[in-house]
């Protein structure tokens, strides 16, 4: 990321230097929101979940590297069949995303039936609780636009 940081300043101050109509404070405002935030969030997918099936899934609230008394973050959907336990998830999760800060938020589970364009979020995670499965629909849904998606707080 160092890297590419240092490259694109540097093709912005070859740009400037060549360019004398360019405002040099564009430079600076420019190089210093990038480094406000290093990107690594906007890599992250909201959603992955599997394609089809019934399995656990959690919310999972992922942090940059507070700077500035700001702390980005995401809220992000993570749903697996071969996860057993909700914790696995996370675990499997944080360990990908590494060296962003992960925070689970609660959890539920989903069954996918991609043949006929349906997901229904509901139940609860044991460890941690049970997610909104509303802000876990709008994810999905952003993903998944062509799907009826359905939420209930009944079942396990």
């Amino acid at each position: 990321m160092q890297l590419k940081l240092i490259s694109t300043a540097r093709c912005l101050s070859s740009f400037l230097h060549f360019n004398k109509y360019t405002n040099r404070q564009g430079l600076r405002s420019i190089l210093k929101s990038r480094k406000m935030s290093s990107g690594l969030l906007e890599d992250v997918p909201k959603v992955d979940i599997d394609p089809s099936g019934v399995f656990k899934y959690i919310l999972i609230k992922v942090y940059e590297t507070e700077e500035n008394n700001v702390e980005p973050s995401i809220i992000i959907v993570r749903g697996y069949q071969r996860c057993n336990y909700h914790s696995d998830i996370f675990d499997e999760v944080q360990g990908k995303l590494h060296p962003l800060d992960c925070e689970p938020l609660g959890g539920g589970r989903i069954s996918h039936d991609s043949e006929n364009k349906k997901i229904h979020i509901y139940g609860y995670s044991q460890g941690y609780g049970k997610a909104d499965h509303e802000v876990a629909a709008k994810l999905i849904k952003e993903t998944y636009p062509s799907y009826a998606i359905t939420v209930s707080d009944e079942g396990y």
